[in-house]
């Protein structure tokens, strides 16, 4: 395939994800920060992934505003994964020294906060993705996080691709990618077991080493 370059998605792809139990610990320091002590089990899910509406009834139910609930809540979630990160406990998959293999060249595309991927780019050494982008820890960032375009479409740009592949783990990356008029590749990672992918990739693979050999 004659790709220009290739855009990976980072959790699920790059890094493991980071544990369930590493992000319920970070919404309960987030609701701390801003004063809330027991939050409902209902309202601590809801956190970790909210859109915009969701996110104001959390504010509006705690006397916070929603700006406030999200800078905590994100300052949070870097913290609890950057020590993931340092105890090992979020790693690299063993099939990214693979990549090295890959002519075109690499960048990140992550719903994750950009510093969290700057943390990992960091720690892991992984000087070949250039640019690499997280959302912004604002209201705003959580509008543009995929299936919304607006990352993949920067890089894209500032690679200067003309025929790019998405490498992801999620629907949201198949659809980000569609809606770029760009191909996508997927990868059943081993926790997308039953995963049901409503949408269709341009392919499909087991491993970035199949990637390698896609390309």
């Amino acid at each position: 395939m004659q790709y220009d370059a290739v855009v990976f998605d980072n959790d699920g792809v790059l890094t493991t994800p980071t544990s369930r139990e590493a992000l319920i610990r970070a919404m309960h320091d987030a609701y701390e920060a801003v004063g809330v002590d027991s939050p409902t089990d209902e309202h601590v899910e809801t956190l970790i992934r909210p859109d915009v509406p969701s996110l104001r009834e959390l504010a509006t139910r705690y006397g916070v505003t929603a700006d406030e609930l999200w800078t905590a809540r994100e300052r949070a979630a870097i913290e609890v994964q950057t020590e993931e990160i340092r105890a090992g406990r979020k790693t690299l998959y063993d099939d990214v020294d693979a990549l090295e293999f890959l002519e075109p060249p690499r960048a990140i595309v992550s719903n994750n906060q950009h510093e969290t991927i700057e943390t990992i780019v960091d720690h892991f050494g992984l000087d070949g993705f250039d640019p690499w982008y997280g959302r912004e820890p604002t209201v705003r960032g959580i509008e543009r996080k995929k299936p919304t375009p607006y990352y993949l479409e920067r890089a894209i740009s500032e690679m200067d691709a003309t025929n790019p592949l998405y490498v992801g783990d999620s629907w949201v990356d198949v659809a980000a990618a569609d809606a770029c008029g760009v191909d996508s590749a997927f990868v059943w990672r081993s926790h997308r077991e039953n995963y049901e992918l409503d949408v269709e990739p341009t392919h499909e693979i087991d491993s970035l080493e199949g990637l390698v050999d896609l390309l």
